[in-house]
């Protein structure tokens, strides 16, 4: 007896029918009642089967006499997104194996979790009912329920050797590096990280730093952490690289890391840095002739090199951004808020940017190196916009482990997405979210032994091919 049949009778018994019996006959399954009755002559039960019709895959239960009803419509089990969930699966590709690798116990739970989140935030109590409404291509059965979920997060946020194996693959892809930090805020008396630290809006609350390092190679987030809030910027850096090994790469910072100490460091690591100089730094009265000049973005950028020792210094000079300094430096001598000896220091240093670095390449090429790291702040917004959403479940420190750690995931797949909309030059019209949204309205519809999936619109279609994801059938399109 095949499968389907076997599920029809027993869904039949369930319902209170009683006495049915499936008998096969070559391909065919006929359906009989079959009862006992007592039997004088042999004076015992005898069986008595009575056909009732017969049963088919398609079409389910015929009775007797009947023939098929051909415009019969199958009532489904269940309809989930499809088009969305195909686009989040393949997203998620490249981390599943190592998801699997180093966390066998809970990766289904994690690549559950990161997939329902990176359309934006859904609380761990909706996890469950978001992930059922996703077309599952995998057939995974994570534990999906809140009080495990939390459970898993704490484990996963203790589990420091997991994550890093990651990020060490991930870090390898890349070879220049950019690295930054983001605040968190949070009054949670149990969480010992919250604590108060410098922020840039002065706010004067318990915080939780991140340290975000991302591949300017891929444009992909590479590795995520957590750490005190009042752990100075410096601080972070060295941790970070003494946890993954980045000796020989390019490394882009922000001024707020600049000191001797951090360039000294990065050097003794093999690290080829980029760092730009505080504008009170003495590396400014270093004479530089600005020989040479180049368009970045309509504005006229002037540039000079110089070698100093083992380092190089840029300096570089935005012609539209000095005028605009000047003003505001003269407005301010005006109302007596710095003396002339400082308004004659800031009207010289004016639209001057100066870095210094240990990478020797063309000035135009390290403007426009160091320029790329901008990106970074849209993927902190990004990343921030579900952390901040999860304070309510950070209770503790090993759960800001975990959920900064199931934050990332879901960044990765987002930026991914996002890579593929840029490669395919259509960035100026859609966004991730855009791209979801649309391709959400293709739903796969399940019969049980047999699943089918709606029309494609011409639109989702066009942009299928469009980003070459290729995740509709051949047999839909016309």
């Amino acid at each position: 007896m095949k499968t389907w049949a076997r599920d029809w009778l027993e869904d039949q018994h369930k319902a209170g029918e009683k006495c049915l019996e499936i008998k096969v006959r070559g391909d065919c399954h006929y359906v009989y009642r079959s009862t006992s009755r007592y039997d004088k002559k042999i004076k015992k039960g005898r069986k008595v089967s009575v056909y009732l019709g017969r049963l088919d895959k398609e079409y389910g239960f015929i009775p007797k006499g009947e023939k098929p009803k051909t415009n019969m419509i199958p009532v489904p089990r269940s309809i989930t997104d499809y088009g969305n969930s195909m686009i989040l699966h393949n997203m998620m590709a490249e981390l599943k194996p190592l998801l699997m690798d180093n966390f066998p116990e809970h990766w289904e739970e994690l690549y559950a979790m990161s997939i329902v989140r990176v359309n934006g935030y859904i609380p761990l109590k909706r996890i469950k009912d978001s992930w059922e409404d996703l077309y599952d291509p995998e057939g995974l059965k994570p534990n999906l329920n809140p009080s495990n979920l939390s459970k898993v997060l704490r484990e996963i946020g203790l589990d420091r050797f997991g994550q890093n194996d990651l990020f060490n693959h991930l870090k390898n892809v890349d070879t220049q590096l950019v690295y930054d930090l983001s605040t968190c805020f949070s009054r949670s008396m149990s969480i010992l990280q919250a604590e108060k630290g410098y922020n840039k809006d002065s706010i004067q609350v318990p915080q939780i730093n991140f340290a975000l390092l991302c591949g300017l190679d891929s444009e992909m987030p590479t590795m995520i952490k957590s750490v005190p809030g009042s752990v100075r910027d410096i601080s972070t850096l060295y941790k970070t690289i003494e946890e993954l090994d980045i000796s020989n790469k390019v490394l882009l910072l922000d001024r707020g890391f600049f000191s001797e100490d951090v360039l000294n460091y990065l050097e003794e690591k093999h690290v080829k840095f980029v760092l730009p100089t505080k504008r009170n730094s003495h590396y400014y009265d270093t004479r530089i002739h600005l020989n040479e000049e180049f368009i970045y973005h309509d504005r006229l950028i002037k540039c000079g090199k110089r070698k100093l020792g083992n380092r190089f210094l840029y300096l570089y000079e935005d012609l539209d951004l000095r005028l605009e300094e000047q003003k505001t430096i003269f407005r301010k001598r005006e109302e007596g808020k710095i003396s002339d000896e400082e308004y004659s220091l800031k009207q010289n240093r004016a639209g001057k940017f100066l870095i210094i670095s240990n990478y020797d390449i063309g000035k135009k090429e390290m403007y426009e190196l160091y320029k790329k790291r901008d990106s970074i702040e849209k993927l902190f917004d990004v990343y921030k916009t579900t952390l901040d959403a999860d304070k309510l479940y950070l209770h503790d420190d090993e759960s800001v482990y975990g959920h900064v750690f199931v934050a990332f995931l879901s960044l990765y797949a987002y930026c991914k997405l996002l890579k593929a909309i840029k490669k395919a030059e259509i960035n100026d019209k859609f966004s991730p979210t855009d791209i979801l949204l649309k391709f959400r309205k293709v739903k796969n519809i399940n019969f049980g032994e047999k699943s089918i999936i709606t029309e494609v619109p011409k639109k989702v279609r066009e942009l299928d091919i469009t980003l070459k994801f290729n995740i509709f059938p051949t047999k839909n399109g016309s």
